[in-house]
């Protein structure tokens, strides 16, 4: 199995806020907004640099983002930043019409998503957010999996022209994806070579995925492990490539089983080639507060869950 060193733990939104500053320095475009959580996004480096180029636009999520349509319309780049919840759920109207409909280059920058953001609660775990981005049209969806990989897209997404909504999070989980790896939207990323069955995994839950693959390996199980971190547009090719190649497949993602990774493999498989298949996902329930580690087990989303749905859809094989 290939493997991948975890170089330290890091949180993904910390890679955002390097990205961004990065980003910022490079083109002169890119402004940044923000809905009074700057230190909570990392977005602090930037404010200090570029202290023209950012917009403090209070706890007033919804005119935030009519703001940043506007600004992008005047040519310029903007990144928003609050908490997933509210970046989604909270601000859906704007989105659609003052965004996506119009197709404004907007990169709407969402943290503290799934339910690692922990202690909060689930008035604050939204689970939804994937499901209500992906249905919108001109909407591309991006929920990279390490401090690495989040920085090298916040970076990418500046020279994308349209919407984005990139998801990350607030725990420390390991980094592993090489720093120096290219990032490129749409592309699915093999991480292990496999033909048993087939992984696909998305945000905290690739590491993981990658665990439950060593785990399986001593059973002489090959498993294909591949990163989505673009949820929209999906690599169908590599998908369907894959599934052909293994014949069952597991999706694990930190998100609802409504509306997510899963679904968006479910309806391809379905159309274009059927095949066994098991979802390691929140099944139809709202979080709770807690450690972020132990809410990844009760809910279901550790490394011992996408080793038991392997050997279970191998087993329907």
């Amino acid at each position: 199995m290939t493997e991948y060193t975890n170089t330290g733990s890091k949180d993904t939104r910390s890679g955002f806020g390097e990205g961004l500053l990065e980003v910022g320095r490079k083109n002169h475009d890119v402004v940044a907004l923000c809905a009074d959580l700057k230190g909570s996004l990392k977005m602090d480096a930037f404010v200090k640099e570029f202290p023209d180029r950012f917009f403090e636009c209070g706890i007033a999520e919804a005119n935030m983002m009519g703001v940043a349509s506007g600004l992008a319309t005047g040519g310029k780049i903007p990144y928003t930043g609050t908490f997933a919840n509210f970046s989604t759920g909270r601000v859906y109207d704007q989105i659609r019409q003052s965004i996506a409909y119009s197709n404004k280059n907007v990169k709407i920058c969402a943290s503290h998503a799934g339910i690692t953001l922990g202690e909060d609660g689930a008035t604050h775990q939204i689970l939804e957010d994937l499901g209500l981005m992906k249905m919108l049209p001109n909407l591309v969806v991006i929920n990279p999996c390490d401090f690495n990989q989040t920085k090298a897209a916040t970076i990418a997404i500046a020279s994308y022209t349209g919407p984005v909504y990139l998801r990350f999070g607030r725990p420390k989980v390991p980094n592993f994806i090489p720093a120096d790896m290219p990032f490129e939207i749409g592309k699915a990323l093999v991480l292990n070579q496999g033909v048993d069955v087939t992984i696909f995994a998305t945000g905290h839950l690739v590491w993981k995925a990658l665990e439950a693959g060593k785990l399986l390996e001593k059973e002489g199980i090959r498993a294909e492990i591949i990163d989505i971190h673009t949820i929209k547009p999906l690599d169908e090719e590599a998908v369907l490539a894959s599934v052909r190649k293994t014949g069952c497949i597991v999706t694990a993602e930190e998100h609802m089983r409504n509306g997510g990774l899963g679904d968006s493999i479910a309806q391809l498989l379905a159309r274009k080639c059927p095949a066994p298949m098991e979802m390691v996902a929140v099944n139809d329930c709202f979080g709770e507060s807690g450690k972020p580690e132990e809410l990844m087990k009760k809910f279901g989303l550790d490394t011992p869950d996408i080793y038991s749905a392997a050997k279970k859809v191998l087993s329907r094989k």
